[in-house]
């Protein structure tokens, strides 16, 4: 166990980096970015932009963003592609070997560079919010069991020998602290690893149902597959009759999430273990891991300031103007909505990450999600994009004969012990013959073009769409009961992860028939 105590020690210095940069959060930003800059200065980027004149500056922020402009995917993506291949010095210092896979798929979606600092520093922000959580509850019966985490998978690259690519759950699931493995691990990665999430999770129950598991660390949706698993496992085993995980591991203490909001699985995730635990909520991501839940009382998530992001925040009414607001934590307000932005220690600059964030408070710098910048739905961690939406209902009419007038695709109704998915509200001008062709088309093509929702799929984390066919006019009759005024420039919105259009156009098309 003293091997256990020195290992851990390393890691109480970034709690206590914590108390500082909740002291003096704009001084911390301002001289991360300072020490970015001066990092990459050599780099083809830094040389570019001339960072070592910007790391200079007395007001570096200001310089930063009078020349460095705001980055999406697209105008990183060639150079991404360059450090994937072995190009060392371009957007960080050195060659990068790790990369995540932030959507898509490795071949084609997009792909994250993920240097050893950011593996290092986001090492340290999980166990930080681990000891965080000791602080808060002041129990410590958690080190006492094993430790249950669930990571994505990750491989090698075949298209880029030498390289690992995968989701950065697993990158990190690879470089876990040493102590962490030895000590508390409780299925080591070649099972976590597995490429069949219905091999990986009955291999993972096989292996933890006898153990004393008190910590999960894990996505809200595999938990519940999960858990199915293994109460089945237990009572064959067990000739019992058991109804909770909390008579599997009576043990078990804290479930921390991360992936998808917690709020949409947490009433059913407590009924599933029988009995109280703690939840704490993280929010990470390819681009970094950004903020996790430091009180337990409190939903919203302190934002971390001195892990190695540097944070730009665009209101979302100017997402997309020539010249947006570029705000940092010095002077957010609290209930509008962000696009955020980032500058990383893996080389990204100014990057819009995809995600759009609310401050609950400004001192400390807490934060809730409240969704993505673009037509998408993520309820469920399956990160399903317009786009992907608009090319399966061409496939599935191309594959059945039909066409469609007007749709909109929502997160479906479902009971507890349900699987979740998504209800498609479709008005066709030419209904397909078979309906469950139609459906089975959708789910075929997002399976091929979206990494996540095959994961979730195969998985059995989702199920697959399910189509709600409309009369002719519910979309029309919806519109005029809720806008003011309809003009040509008035849509149907096609994507959200709430009910809120879903039930009204239902309503609607009740009110037609």
């Amino acid at each position: 166990m003293s091997e256990l105590v020195r290992s851990a020690l390393q890691w109480i210095g970034p709690l206590r980096r914590v108390e500082e940069f909740k002291e003096h959060p704009v001084s911390t930003q301002r001289a991360l970015l300072r020490r970015l800059l001066t990092r990459a200065a050599d780099t083809e980027w830094g040389l570019r932009f001339g960072f070592s004149e910007i790391a200079e500056a007395s007001d570096v922020v200001s310089a930063y963003q009078e020349r460095v402009p705001l980055h999406t995917y697209e105008d990183i993506e060639d150079d991404v592609g360059r450090v994937r291949e072995g190009a060392a010095d371009v957007m960080w210092p050195g060659t990068i070997t790790n990369f995540a896979v932030s959507s898509g798929t490795v071949s084609d979606g997009k792909v994250i560079p993920i240097s050893d600092e950011t593996i290092e520093y986001n090492r340290a922000f999980s166990v930080g919010a681990g000891i965080n959580y000791l602080k808060q509850s002041l129990d410590p019966s958690f080190f006492g069991g094993v430790h249950l985490t669930l990571p994505g998978r990750i491989e090698e690259d075949p298209n880029h020998p030498g390289t690992v690519a995968g989701e950065i759950s697993g990158i990190l699931a690879e470089n876990a602290p040493g102590f962490f493995r030895r000590f508390f691990q409780a299925v080591p990665n070649e099972i976590t690893f597995l490429p069949s999430w219905e091999e990986k999770l009955r291999a993972v129950a096989e292996r933890t149902v006898d153990q004393d598991v008190r910590l999960l660390v894990m996505v809200p949706t595999w938990a519940l597959n999960l858990f199915d698993q293994l109460i089945e496992l237990h009572n064959e085993r067990n000739n019992d009759t058991a109804t909770t995980v909390g008579e599997v591991w009576p043990n078990l203490q804290v479930f921390i999430s991360g992936g998808v909001a917690l709020r949409s699985y947490r009433d059913l995730i407590e009924e599933k273990i029988g009995h109280s635990v703690d939840f704490v909520e993280t929010y990470g991501a390819s681009e970094g891991f950004f903020s996790f839940q430091d009180e337990l009382d409190d939903p919203s998530m302190l934002l971390h300031l001195d892990n190695g992001v540097f944070y730009e925040f665009v209101p979302l009414d100017e997402r997309g103007d020539e010249a947006p607001t570029r705000h940092t934590i010095a002077d957010v307000e609290p209930g509008v909505r962000y696009s955020m932005h980032v500058t990383s220690c893996s080389g990204l600059w100014a990057y819009e990450v995809g995600d759009v964030v609310r401050f609950t408070q400004t001192s400390p710098h807490k934060i809730a999600v409240a969704g993505r910048t673009s037509d998408m739905i993520d309820e469920y961690g399956e990160a399903i994009y317009g786009d992907e939406v608009r090319a399966a209902l061409r496939e599935a009419c191309e594959a059945t004969e039909a066409h469609v007038a007007d749709y909109h695709v929502a997160p479906r109704r479902h009971a507890n012990g349900e699987q979740p998915g998504h209800e498609w509200l479709v008005e066709f001008e030419k209904a397909p013959d078979d309906l469950n062709a139609f459906e089975q088309a959708l789910d075929e093509h997002l399976r091929e073009v979206n990494r996540h929702y095959y994961i979730r799929r195969e998985g059995e984390a989702m199920d697959g769409p399910e189509v709600s066919v409309l009369p002719s006019g519910a979309f029309y009759d919806w519109l005029k009961a809720t806008k003011e005024e309809i003009s040509g420039q008035t849509k149907i919105p096609r994507m959200s992860d709430t009910r809120d259009v879903a039930d009204g156009v239902l309503a609607a098309a009740e009110q037609k028939e």
